[in-house]
């Protein structure tokens, strides 16, 4: 035989604890029989009585018992796992909804603080617009009190000679405008803006002026408001950023296209006395 041949081995295999206890159960039972039987068989007037034993029956059906748990298990985790997520999906949505209020609180905050400031503003220009007339008033008065008045002087409004040429076209179209309707963004021909009744009645003299007040107000050069001629734009606010325009048609009067309300109007320069004034003739 070689050495490397596999040799079997004489060692019987080892069984397990449960084989063990019960082939150790039997033969505690069958030792307890035999001991019974030695001593009736000591004894010879005893008859000698035949005597069955029951084996204890076993029953180890540990299968089943781990199925169940596992079972059991199985139904835990699941039911946990459920519940979880209920939990995420209830969590969620309390989240999304306190972000959603956030959202408008937000929202409707900034929509009042734009109103607020869009309020301050309009009374802002309508305080502005107050202090001009009541500026232009005073200095009327003044100006008639003083009885200081001689043909070199020039007071406001007054004129040394009436309109003739390019100023006489745009005075006749501005002053037939008088009573048509303000509309912001007019130009023509049935309503008119500030701005957009100044451009019109200088395209009648063949002059390009810009669209909006502010540019119109930079035009040309300034002019005092003590020698106007007819002609000239009247502003209202700085020069460059004025708010509103108008032409002077000569004897201290405007025309302008004032507001919705009032439309296309001719009115004293102490209605609503003008900033300054430009001179683009």
């Amino acid at each position: 035989m070689s050495h490397t041949a596999h040799i079997p081995s004489h060692r019987k295999p080892r069984r397990s604890a449960s084989k063990l206890a019960v082939r150790a159960g039997v033969a505690g039972g069958v030792l307890s029989t035999l001991a019974m039987a030695g001593t009736a068989s000591a004894s010879p007037s005893e008859p000698v009585a035949e005597t069955t034993l029951e084996m204890p029956v076993l029953n180890l059906d540990l299968a089943a018992e781990v199925a169940s748990a596992v079972t059991t298990a199985a139904e835990n985790t699941r039911s946990a796992a459920v519940e979880g997520e209920l939990n995420a999906q209830e969590e969620s949505a309390l989240s999304g909804a306190a972000a959603e209020a956030k959202q408008a609180k937000e929202a409707a905050q900034k929509k009042a603080d734009e109103e607020k400031k869009a309020k301050e503003e309009a009374d802002r220009k309508a305080e502005a617009e107050r202090a001009s007339r009541t500026a232009a008033r005073n200095s009327l008065q003044n100006t008639s009190g003083s009885g200081s008045t001689s043909g070199s002087q020039q007071g406001v409004g007054t004129v040394t000679a009436p309109a003739t040429g390019s100023a006489a076209a745009i005075v006749n179209f501005a002053r037939a405008q008088v009573g048509k309707a303000y509309v912001m963004g007019g130009t023509g021909p049935s309503s008119f803006d500030c701005s957009g009744l100044v451009q019109a009645a200088y395209r009648q003299a063949g002059i390009s002026l810009p669209r909006m007040s502010q540019a119109q107000s930079s035009s040309g050069t300034s002019v005092s408001l003590s020698a106007l001629q007819p002609g000239d734009i009247l502003y209202w606010g700085s020069r460059g950023s004025a708010y509103h325009v108008a032409i002077y048609v000569g004897g201290g009067k405007f025309v302008g296209a004032q507001n919705p309300s009032t439309g296309i109007v001719e009115r004293s320069l102490s209605y609503d006395k003008p900033t300054g004034a430009v001179r683009v003739l």
